[in-house]
């Protein structure tokens, strides 16, 4: 008995406390190249405008985040509001309780997901450990561009592969009406809702499968993609502005000239080579080969839109490449 709880109380320092603290440091120990959100009192206005207004959870979370935290420095909280106002505004602070509540819960799914099948490799506890903070460092090491979207919508994403993963081990179908549901919502996050079907994809889809004319994974991937073109399109219907916008600007010419993103690129290149590289079975390589494959639209629009320098941009590729090298796929290709 004691020692149950010596696990439960050693796992949850491990999987909440320490990710907490490290989030914390990110946000208030050193200061990020975008101060802007740093400094600002309210909500900016850009999250209202251009492609930023159609990631409508994490705006109306941050509104209300921002109110709520003005109220508590100015009531609660008011012994604490010289230090508070120190160190940010209640926009400031109000994002970094929002993302560090869904931060924990990204190490919550993390935890749940390095658990489930589990290659050899990570059967034992310590190096479990150790790959659940390895990804955990990767991301505390993006927020150096924090915004209100991204960690809201790295929890979407692994709860989708989770999801996944219980459903191709499983085949209970549940998990993938959860994951259509969840594809839907996650687009009003961020519309990287989508490389959930990429994951999905590289998990069940087999090129000799469809040689013997087997369609069968067509129809299981389009519910998905319809979760994810409606919400996406009928949000450029209903919030109306002066022109549609589906992309803030073109960043190409930047991303090949700048050294800052070139840095980044070489650095997510570099990442996930070495990542890929601890894919012992031929079956997990074959999984991550399709998962590239099929982000290929992904990794095109932040080449086109985005900015390498950005890493918080690879950030969903490296974790699920972590997550397939650790992950037990043998006898899935069957299913």
């Amino acid at each position: 008995m004691l020692k149950r709880n010596d696990e439960k109380i050693n796992g949850f320092l491990f999987v909440i406390v320490l990710p907490l603290l490290l989030f914390a440091m990110s946000y208030y120990g050193f200061e990020s190249s975008y101060t802007r959100l740093k400094t600002s009192e309210k909500t900016p206005d850009f999250l209202f405008a251009s492609v930023y207004a159609y990631r409508v959870i994490p705006n109306y979370l941050s509104v209300q985040m921002t109110e709520m935290m003005y109220h508590l420095i100015n009531g609660p909280f008011s012994f604490f509001k010289d230090f508070l106002s120190k160190n940010g505004t209640p926009f400031y602070h109000g994002l970094f309780l929002m993302n560090s509540v869904f931060f924990v819960l990204c190490s919550l799914v993390l935890n749940a997901i390095f658990k489930c099948k589990a290659s050899g490799f990570i059967l034992n506890l310590n190096a479990r450990r150790v790959i659940h903070l390895l990804s955990i460092f990767f991301i505390v090491m993006t927020q150096y561009a924090p915004t209100n979207c991204d960690t809201i919508a790295l929890f979407c994403y692994l709860t989708g592969v989770f999801l996944t993963l219980k459903y191709v081990h499983t085949q209970k179908s549940i998990f993938l009406y959860s994951l259509v549901v969840l594809i839907a919502v996650s687009t009003l996050v961020r519309e990287t809702a989508c490389i959930n079907i990429a994951f999905f994809a590289a998990v069940f889809f087999s090129f000799s499968d469809l040689k013997r004319g087997n369609y069968q994974i067509i129809w299981r991937i389009l519910p998905l993609v319809i979760a994810f073109i409606i919400p996406y399109l009928g949000l450029r219907v209903l919030l109306k502005q002066e022109e549609t916008t589906f992309v803030e600007g073109f960043y190409i010419n930047r991303n090949f000239s700048s050294p800052f993103n070139l840095a980044g690129l070489i650095f997510a290149v570099v990442v996930i080579y070495f990542i890929y590289k601890l894919c012992v079975d031929n079956e997990n390589r074959d999984v991550f080969r399709k998962y590239l494959f099929f982000s290929i639209p992904y990794l095109l629009m932040i080449t086109l839109v985005g900015l390498f320098w950005e890493a918080r941009l690879f950030l969903p590729l490296i974790l699920t490449g972590i997550i397939i090298a650790c992950h037990q796929f043998k006898n899935t290709s069957e299913i």
